[in-house]
């Protein structure tokens, strides 16, 4: 039982990590056209980074189980130069009618959240079939 609770644990650490990258993807698509922030600067585009995480179990009678995890080391902001765009009636255009735009890309935020969706959801199938091979084990010992 202890190496599918570590498979089990393994899965969540993702599905934590996971949602943590939704989060961001839907963060910078909102501030997509957040022209001026806190410091004055347009808002700049921010990435999880991720790292493995390593996950004991220990069950009595079977000893020690682990699985690799992954868990959220953190989350940077992109260093992309902002976009620039000619808008003289933007309140925060230049003398010259340039307006600085965040680094956001719709589109690479649109990749990001699709493939965060989906290893959400294959993490989520994964502690489901444990769940199920659990439940059918605890069937045959009755």
């Amino acid at each position: 039982m202890s190496t599918l609770s570590a498979a089990i644990k393994a899965s969540g650490s993702a599905l934590s990590a996971e949602r943590a990258r939704i989060e961001v993807a839907v963060s910078n698509l909102s501030n997509a056209g957040s022209t001026r922030s806190a410091d004055g600067l347009p808002y700049r585009r921010r990435d999880v980074i991720l790292a493995p995480d390593q996950i004991q179990t220990f069950d009595a009678a079977l000893g020690a189980a682990s699985a690799t995890g992954v868990k959220v080391a953190g989350i940077v902001e992109d260093t992309q130069p902002f976009q620039v765009v000619h808008d003289p009636n933007h309140p925060d255009a230049d003398e010259k009618g340039n307006v600085l735009m965040p680094n956001v890309k719709a589109e690479e935020e649109m990749v990001d959240l699709l493939t965060a969706a989906r290893a959400y959801q294959a993490n989520l199938a994964a502690v489901n079939v444990i769940r199920d091979m659990v439940a059918r084990a605890l069937e045959l010992g009755k």
